[in-house]
């Protein structure tokens, strides 16, 4: 194990965190999940600055940082719903919309060529959204109150831009796929 790898171990520490925080949300110990779920995001940022500025990128790197990502914004939407905290068509449509981009991605790598991942602005967009409502909606199960109307409005911001970003995503690699052909095996 070297410095550079850092960021990997950093990634890995959150996708085990995944499992905790879903714990801690269904024990309804929200102030817990909440500090263990900031904890998490902020290992995000961390794992991505140090992977950055000290140029430690690695294609694992690639796969475990969105990886751990996904897999905590996913469990909590998916124990959110569950405890009827967020609505289901909501969790519905965010994970539709993970299952069409991996699914695409995976053809595309297959099928065309490498896939070279870069995330649009809307979906980048979309995470911070999903970030926000997750924490919105934790913080005002337990510890916190928050005013009227601001979960309700953050509900369909997200939905909107999981819409979008996921058409967006189909659109642009559906479009890139024609344009460069298929593979045979």
């Amino acid at each position: 194990m070297q410095l550079r790898d850092l960021p990997n171990i950093i990634s890995v520490l959150r996708l085990l965190a995944v499992a905790p925080v879903m714990y801690l949300l269904l024990s309804e110990e929200y102030g817990w999940a909440l500090v263990l779920f900031a904890a998490a995001g902020a290992s995000d940022g961390l794992d991505g600055y140090l992977a950055k500025r000290f140029d430690w990128r690695s294609r694992l790197g690639g796969i475990l940082d969105p990886l751990a990502d996904k897999a905590l914004l996913v469990g909590c939407f998916l124990i959110l719903g569950w405890e009827g905290l967020v609505p289901a068509w909501l969790v519905i449509a965010v994970i539709l919309r993970d299952l069409v981009i991996v699914s695409g991605a995976v053809v595309y790598n297959y099928r065309v060529e490498a896939v070279e991942a870069a995330p649009l602005p809307i979906s980048k967009l979309n995470t911070v959204l999903q970030i926000l409502l997750v924490v919105m909606v934790i913080m005002a199960a337990g510890p916190f109150s928050l005013p009227g109307g601001l979960i309700e409005t953050m509900i369909w911001a997200c939905f909107v831009t999981v819409v979008v970003s996921g058409a967006q995503y189909v659109w642009i690699w559906s479009r890139k796929a024609r344009l460069r052909g298929w593979r045979e095996h």
